[in-house]
């Protein structure tokens, strides 16, 4: 058995028929590049698709939340001295305000 002139040429006649082209291979390295190390990888590309989903998320459950905070606050302008009453114990001058805890009700 002869011992081929280039380490290379063994190993090239064990790869399929396909990788033996090297436009094949070129194109082939060419994808892994661009799929898996390239700044816009397939993967970053899928991350950032995620974080935008995620940020989305957010933002509508945030809009619903400024949206009861508004309805509060409206709420709370139409209330302001039952809220007054209740929590503070205000009273007008003319009133007497007895004050009855629940058994229940720490």
């Amino acid at each position: 058995m002869a011992i081929p002139q280039n380490p290379w040429q063994a190993l090239w006649s064990r790869l399929p028929a396909p990788l033996q082209n090297r436009y094949y291979l070129t194109l082939l390295v060419f994808f892994f590049i661009m799929i898996f190390l390239d700044k816009h990888s397939l993967w970053t590309q899928w991350r950032l698709y995620r974080a935008q989903q995620r940020l989305e998320d957010d933002r509508t459950f945030y809009e619903e939340k400024i949206k009861e905070a508004q309805e509060e606050a409206d709420d709370f302008e139409l209330t302001k001295e039952k809220f007054a009453r209740e929590h503070y114990f205000m009273k007008r001058r003319d009133e007497d305000v007895f004050i009855i805890k629940d058994a229940n009700e720490k």
